[in-house]
């Protein structure tokens, strides 16, 4: 009879699920990262929003249609969002924001010249109201809260008044400079500069252009300025 202890028998390797969890403990696997996955999330239901708005417009679009093309359950979309003018509402801050990103938009210049900083600024505005992934979303909103007063104080407290205050706080530097009158009212003269443009967006009017933007800086300076736009320019020593 043999005298050699019995073989040990082989270790049964961990299942698959004991595995991990081991690995996790041990650092050698992160754990799925929930901050990501819901970024991933809301992203997609932004791009989603955006492209069914294009794709169907406002009063079609739903918050079924857009869970189905982000691909989560439309619960999802009301847990951060009450209403789909609310996901559209993020989606333009997000648009917003790449635009600030990819150099479209890149903050109020100050250059020392007034009228050419206005220049530039209403002229990019104007590219994006004639650019329908920026126009479409704004238009729809801008209709909502005409009629949802909620909405509208939103759509403006988020998205309008920050816009409004780099004019205005462009407009303040230069009076301080001795620009424009000391008595000049800059809310009123930011309004008298994107109101008429805004108006001819909505109503299409009449084309938008670089020209109409340049002329409504040099009417509108001629005017708070007490002169004529020429004689606001450049800051002199």
């Amino acid at each position: 009879m043999s005298t050699e202890p019995p073989a040990s028998r082989p270790a049964t390797a961990p299942r698959p699920a004991k595995a991990a969890e081991a690995a996790e403990a041990a650092g050698t696997v992160k754990a799925p990262d929930a901050g990501r996955r819901s970024d991933r999330a809301r992203r997609a239901i932004l791009d989603a929003a955006l492209a069914l708005l294009g794709e169907v417009g406002y009063d079609k679009l739903t918050i079924e249609a857009i869970a189905a093309r982000a691909g989560v359950g439309k619960q999802t979309i009301y847990r951060w969002w009450p209403s789909k003018a609310a996901v559209l509402l993020d989606a333009s801050l997000a648009l917003a924001g790449e635009a600030e990103t990819e150099g479209e938009w890149t903050g109020f210049p100050d250059t020392g010249d007034l009228a050419a900083d206005l220049k530039l600024v209403l002229r990019a505005t104007v590219d994006q109201f004639n650019d329908e992934k920026y126009a479409a979303p704004l238009r729809a909103l801008t209709a909502v809260g005409a009629t949802n007063p909620e909405v509208g104080a939103r759509f403006t407290e988020r998205l309008l008044e920050p816009r409004l205050a780099l004019y205005e706080d462009r407009l303040r530097t230069a009076r301080e400079a001795g620009q424009l009158a000391r008595d000049t009212d800059l809310r009123l003269t930011v309004e008298m500069l994107v109101g008429p443009l805004t108006y001819r967006w909505l109503l299409r009017t009449a084309p938008l252009t670089h020209a109409l933007a340049d002329a409504l800086v040099d009417r509108v300076l001629g005017g708070v300025a007490g002169g004529t736009a020429g004689g606001v320019g450049k800051v002199t020593a």
